[in-house]
């Protein structure tokens, strides 16, 4: 796949720089989506390390809609820098016209530096990634692949509590990554020297099919969970029978029928780059997540 993105390096770190480590406070720092699984995160994480922050999402204080840009300036106000995701995902229909109108109104209002949560194999988010890098502002994107939390906080949690994985994804390997470690590369990126410029692949450290893992959700909680392999339409029909919106039984037809090619079956480095330690593997999120009951039919 072909785009225009900057040839990833390594963060620079000698003895003078140490970009894991807080200098000065950035400024009010403003999260878009931050309910969200990776923007709540970064929210909570910004506020220990006592950094001022702007929580904006529809049902926020601060309200935030995509549809609503005439909103946005009052959100924007006094605001340095942004953690940038946009919901349902980049790759859906206006997206890229919604990134270039909000980076614009950013812009204007005196924001500095965005990070940019985007999506690997995603043609789509690339474009929106281009849109950013060529703002004129400082920028980060951390390039994601499927999340550890999707299993926990997301689509398909009520499958494993169920105990069948039931999708279109054969034996296509995943390098999963925890919602946790963007986090920690998003604040890192937000409130630290070295990062500026940088293109972060943030993945797990290991490649994993579905099958691969229930078995893991199964030796972690002691739970019998299975994954059963099941045609694309037979996806989609249960999709759409379970009532889900039309936006989200496209995008989830999206990925699973052509982003889960095997064109990301790859690890990539951004957490070890951006963080200087290794991905938290998948048994280890699962194990945490098995002793706090999420799995269990009662949740």
């Amino acid at each position: 796949m072909t785009n225009s993105t900057p040839t990833i390096r390594p963060a620079a770190k000698d003895a003078a720089q140490d970009n894991t480590k807080p200098t000065s406070k950035p400024g009010l720092i403003l999260v878009i989506g931050g309910s969200g699984k990776t923007g709540r995160r970064v929210a909570e994480g910004l506020m220990r390390e006592g950094h001022k922050v702007r929580i904006a999402s529809r049902s926020a204080a601060a309200a935030f809609d995509w549809d609503k840009p005439a909103g946005w300036a009052a959100v924007l106000t006094g605001v340095s820098a942004v953690y940038l995701t946009f919901a349902p995902d980049l790759a859906v229909p206006g997206a890229g016209a919604a990134i270039t109108a909000f980076v614009a109104a950013a812009k204007s209002a005196g924001v500095r530096h965005i990070v940019l949560l985007s999506g690997r194999g995603e043609d789509e988010a690339q474009a929106a990634e281009r849109i950013v890098q060529g703002s004129g502002l400082d920028w980060t994107i951390v390039r994601a692949s499927w999340f550890n939390q999707n299993f926990t906080e997301g689509e398909f949690v009520h499958m494993v509590r169920a105990g069948e994985i039931a999708l279109p994804a054969g034996d296509v390997r995943e390098p999963f990554v925890d919602a946790n470690d963007i986090a920690e590369v998003a604040i890192a990126a937000l409130t630290r020297p070295g990062h500026a410029g940088e293109v972060y692949e943030v993945t797990g450290p290991r490649l994993l099919s579905f099958a691969d893992i229930a078995a893991e959700i199964s030796q972690a909680s002691g739970r019998a969970v299975r994954f059963t392999d099941i045609p694309q339409a037979v996806f989609v029909d249960g999709l759409v029978a379970a009532g889900l919106p039309e936006v989200m039984v496209w995008l989830l037809d999206y990925l699973l029928a052509t982003v889960l090619d095997g064109r990301n079956a790859r690890l990539g480095d951004g957490v070890q780059r951006a963080l200087g330690r290794p991905p938290v593997d998948f048994i280890d999120f699962a194990r945490d997540a098995a002793r706090s009951g999420v799995w269990s039919m009662a949740a």
